[in-house]
């Protein structure tokens, strides 16, 4: 036997108030014709029987689902739930549903992806991409959260500032020689942070960088960074390019008794929901993730409504860059090797 309904359908509306389910229809959607008085008394009568609109009949009597996609490159990130939830909210806020797919971290799952979410009839979608995802061939307006420098984005932190805020921290506490570590040489994110670290380097200070995916491809996965080494020449601050390398960099270097931050300081960029209680806690970047979210709904809705869904619109946005925040804590401190700058 099938499960009873929720709530009241047009039927009953209809009976209760003698009329057809065609004129209850018609004047809960706006459309026929159905005297404004009698319009009135429906909406005011399903109102009170507690009526809510199918979702499914509203998306087949006007073509619209109602319903975004987002896209993003692997939920196994911990950053990524912490966008989705902000995504969700500002979806919600906007009056659309959110369906998310994951990429699982490859390429081809991401455009399986895509494709998945226009077969379920979503009328946009926001898509985090994989370096080498093909967006433009997504058949509805598409906005897209990654970094300025990506062709086509639609609105991201400003990594380049939040790497400048990095290196701006560690001159003022008179660090002088900085190792960048970054996972991926591919991530145009992480290479935008990486530079704003550089460039805000100051007169006196210099860096290197160590890619983990280089290391790992050499010595194997999971293989020791060799940051004990690094700090006998002479570097006092590892600048990771999220907090997840920026874990692994503070692991191995207690491991090896490196006091933190008394001799090696060590940043991150994310602010992970773990950050804050760490041993010590973590100086990191945090991006306006509410912000962020925010101009990626609006934008993507504007460009629903006004061109509808015309095929591979790339949304983009006035305000592109959406500054991070820097948030000190007990990892960094001043290099045991010069005064402040």
């Amino acid at each position: 036997m099938p499960p009873a309904r929720s709530g009241p359908n047009l039927s009953r509306i209809a009976t209760s108030l003698g009329v057809s389910v065609a004129t209850v229809s018609n004047a809960l959607s706006g459309k026929g014709r159905v005297s404004e008085q009698l319009a009135e008394r429906i909406k005011e009568h399903a109102a009170s029987l507690g009526y809510v609109p199918s979702q499914a009949g509203r998306a087949l009597r006007t073509g619209r689902s109602g319903v975004l996609g987002l896209v993003l490159p692997d939920i196994a990130n911990p950053l990524f739930p912490k966008l989705a939830q902000a995504i969700e909210f500002a979806a919600t806020t906007a009056g659309y549903g959110v369906l998310i797919a994951d990429s699982r971290g490859s390429v081809g799952a991401q455009t399986e992806a895509i494709n998945r979410l226009i077969e379920r009839g979503v009328e946009g979608m926001v898509i985090v991409p994989r370096r080498g995802t093909r967006i433009s061939a997504a058949s509805c307006p598409v906005a897209v959260i990654d970094t300025a420098s990506t062709p086509g984005n639609t609105v991201a932190a400003d990594h380049i500032q939040g790497g400048r805020a990095i290196a701006d921290h560690l001159a003022e506490l008179g660090h002088k020689r900085i190792l960048i570590i970054g996972n991926n040489p591919g991530s145009n994110v992480q290479n935008d942070r990486a530079g704003g670290i550089r460039s805000g380097l100051r007169a006196g200070m210099s860096s290197a960088t160590l890619w983990i995916e280089r290391l790992e491809r050499d010595r194997g996965d999971g293989c020791p960074l060799g940051l004990k080494e690094k700090v006998k020449e002479g570097f006092t601050a590892f600048a990771a390019l999220s907090d997840l390398q920026a874990l692994r960099a503070l692991t191995e270097l207690q491991r090896d008794g490196i006091d933190v931050p008394a001799t090696a300081s060590v940043t991150g960029f994310d602010d992970l929901i773990w950050s804050p209680v760490v041993t010590p806690a973590l100086t990191t970047v945090a991006m306006d993730m509410g912000t962020i979210a925010t101009i990626a709904i609006s934008s993507l809705v504007r460009t629903i409504q006004t061109m509808g869904s015309r095929e591979g619109i790339l949304v983009t946005a006035d305000a592109d860059r959406v500054p991070m925040r820097l948030i000190a804590r007990q990892s960094s401190g001043p290099s045991a090797l010069a005064d402040p700058l």
